[in-house]
Formats: structure tokens, C-alpha cells, sequence
């Protein structure tokens, strides 16, 4: 269905656009709500239009060629997707699937690539995006080449890490242990085991789907070289895990 003008204006990537040019491409723009473990784009697809994330959360998937799935990074509202078909024609580099219930809205190709290649404010904005993705990947294969399991979720942590007005670090919306298994490239028990020993060693502690980050410098040390350099490691690792329940099969149709 089609978005509002508010909705359209709203959209990191249009404002300062002038209201006429706004008003075309709110008119030229159409909204979807996807439930949770939808496909909202599929690899090898055509590239038809630029996509935008307005509520929700969606994560970028990819699929090797043995058949495991890779989760390479998470979308959240006001971030748009889809751009590398949208610039070149070629078809989808990878899928995107949603976590939970979002909406997402398509602005058609060509009027896409007319706000690309005559906004400067615009050209301006997506060079600035695609040297976030640049330095996401590169980050994202020197996480990947960690032989060690553990050390890889510590480092994935790490990334998700963000500092609160009140001066704790925390981790917000923590994904999924799945979500999390599928980024590192390990089982989702491993994550789990991972997690239990960073809570007993009182490094992190959880609280839903927030993870206050107690010792950050800790944390960072087991990323970088692992617990075997911390004090309390072996001790902790040494105690039972208490198993937990397993999570529901959630693969993608």
C-alpha cells in the first residue's frame, strides 16, 4: 500500500530533500508487512527497487555452497537495503529475512537510481553507506578467520556493544542465540555455552533482551585473545553449564 508523506519525510536517507521531490517519491513508494521469518528479498532475484526498513528488524542471510547459512548483518528501522542491484542491474547478492514482524517500503529502480545519480545530498549519503558496509565486511572476515568458536562469539559481542546515557555499556536487542550461531559460523549451543561463561564470570549479566556489559575491558580481552588470558576463566569454564531448553526450528522457507 502506499506511504504517507510524514512516513516518507521521515526516512534518514530523504531528509533535506525539498517537499516537491519528497511528494513524487512518497507517490512513487509502497509499503509491506512481513511476519516473522519472511524472505523480503531473495538471492538471485532481479534488483526492482531500493528497500527501506520502517519498523521491524530484518537480518542479511547468505546461503554456501555446502548449504549453511551465514547471517552477515542485521537492518534496523530507518536503514535502507537492496542498493548493489539497484546501482548495477545485477541480480540479488543475498537474502533478507525477517526476525520479527517489520514493514518495509520499495521505491521502484529508476527512481532510485534518478535520486543516485542527480541528489548530491543523496550521492553524498549512499558513498557514506557503503564505506560503513565496506568496513562492516572487513571487520566481519577477520571475526570469521578466529579458529577458536568461543573467542568468535566474544567478538561478535563486542560489535554490539553501545554505551547508554548514564555511561554503562550494554548490549540492546540482543539477537537471537541462533541469529548469533549463524553470524560466527558455530552451533547455537556453543553460543549458548559462550554466553553462561561470560555471566559467571560476571562479565556480562543478562536481563531479557539486554546484556549489561560489567566488564567491558574483560570482554574485549576475550575477543582479542581469548579466556585463557583472564583469571577467572578456568574456573568458570570448569563448572557445569545448566542445559537450557532448545529453541524452536527456525529455518528460513
Amino acid at each position: 500500500m502506499p506511504i504517507p508523506l510524514e512516513t516518507a519525510a521521515n526516512i534518514p536517507l530523504f531528509k533535506g530533500l525539498d517537499p516537491e521531490t519528497l511528494k513524487t517519491v512518497a507517490g512513487l513508494m509502497s509499503s509491506r508487512t512481513y511476519l516473522s521469518h519472511d524472505i523480503v528479498l531473495r538471492k538471485g532475484d532481479s534488483g526492482d527497487g531500493l528497500a527501506f526498513l520502517l519498523q521491524g528488524k530484518l537480518q542479511v542471510v547468505d546461503v554456501t555452497e555446502d548449504g549453511r547459512e551465514i547471517g552477515i548483518h542485521f537492518i534496523s528501522p530507518g536503514a535502507y537495503f537492496g542498493e548493489l542491484s539497484v546501482i548495477d542491474g545485477q541480480p540479488r547478492s543475498a537474502s533478507v529475512v525477517s526476525v520479527k514482524t517489520s514493514e518495509v517500503a520499495f521505491l521502484p529502480a529508476a527512481q532510485a537510481r534518478a535520486l543516485i545519480f542527480n541528489r548530491p545530498l543523496i550521492a553524498e549519503r549512499f558513498l557514506t553507506h557503503f564505506a560503513q558496509i565496506v568496513r562492516a565486511s572487513s571487520r566481519q572476515r577477520t571475526l570469521l578467520s578466529i579458529p577458536n568458536a568461543f573467542q568468535r562469539v566474544f567478538a561478535q559481542l563486542q560489535q554490539f556493544v553501545r554505551d547508554t546515557n548514564e555511561g554503562r555499556q550494554v548490549i540492546e536487542g540482543l539477537p537471537k542465540q541462533h541469529e548469533i550461531a549463524i553470524m560466527v559460523n558455530t552451533s547455537r549451543e556453543t553460543v549458548s555455552r559462550a554466553l553462561h561463561t561470560l555471566m559467571k564470570m560476571n562479565i556480562v549479566e543478562k536481563k531479557g533482551a539486554i546484556l549489561i556489559v560489567h566488564r567491558p575491558d574483560q570482554l574485549k580481552n576475550a575477543a582479542n585473545v581469548g579466556l585463557d588470558e583472564l583469571p577467572q576463566a578456568n574456573a568458570a569454564a570448569k563448572k557445569p553449564v545448566k542445559a537450557e531448553k532448545p529453541e524452536k526450528s527456525e529455518k528460513v522457507a
